[in-house]
């Protein structure tokens, strides 16, 4: 089921608050500094599972209607054997490509030349793509999670200077749109006293991502999203 948001998302910025508000930002085309390049290999990996799973629940009742000496104790054994074993690999497969990501886009201020969107491909065990864009990179964090290098933070803490959001002020950090772009969920900060900021989840948001470190561009090129939110997130949000 699709959700509909009733407002358009805000963007924020923690360590560029005043800046953002100060230098327009301009989306230019579309530039995709990377690609995933295990992309095809999720793809196939994907489409296994499926193929398999699906085999397995059609062949199943076979086992009932074929003659055999094997007693009905054991063709139910050996049919939800091969069904559970199925399911639960397809399920693994489908948690850890989740995050995966294929393509990686960035949109930079013109005033300053400093990456001021991110917007990061994935695709669903259906080899749907759902399109994440984050609106501020300093949202963008390390996680400890297996199959996920970043994540969304869930715990912000901005610096003494920059301590002027309203408290219960929310504000929209990323949201998560599928290709027609309908959007299916937003991450949303919630300001309290002292700067401090809770997010949360509204809808279905991709919160974590997998990519390769190694293969990003430098850091003069894209700011490091998880270098630049280091200084503003707490301890809660590197936990999964």
């Amino acid at each position: 089921m699709r959700i509909q948001f009733p407002f358009h998302p805000i963007r924020c910025s923690v360590p560029r608050l005043e800046s953002t508000l100060t230098s327009p930002l301009t989306v230019s085309s579309d530039k995709v500094v990377y690609r995933g390049p295990l992309t095809s290999t999720f793809k196939r990996l994907k489409i296994f599972s499926i193929s398999s799973l699906s085999l397995c629940i059609a062949i199943a009742p076979l086992m009932f209607a074929i003659e055999t000496n094997l007693p009905v104790m054991g063709r139910t054994f050996l049919a939800a054997t091969a069904v559970g074993t199925s399911g639960i690999s397809t399920a693994l497969i489908a948690w850890a490509g989740r995050s995966y990501v294929t393509a990686l886009r960035v949109t930079k201020s013109p005033a300053n030349n400093e990456v001021e969107q991110l917007e990061l491909t994935t695709l669903t065990l259906k080899l749907r793509p759902r399109i994440t864009r984050v609106f501020d990179p300093a949202f963008v964090v390390p996680t400890s999670r297996p199959f996920a290098k970043w994540e969304l933070a869930q715990l912000v803490l901005l610096p003494p200077d920059l301590r002027n959001p309203t408290p219960g002020q929310e504000e929209t950090v990323a949201e998560t749109t599928d290709a027609q772009g309908q959007v299916l969920g937003r991450w949303i900060v919630k300001w309290g006293e002292g700067g401090e900021g809770t997010c949360h989840e509204v809808g279905t948001v991709v919160r974590y991502f997998n990519v390769h470190e190694e293969l990003l561009p430098p850091l003069s090129d894209v700011v490091g999203p998880a270098s630049a939110a280091a200084a503003t997130a707490g301890p809660e949000s590197q936990k999964s």
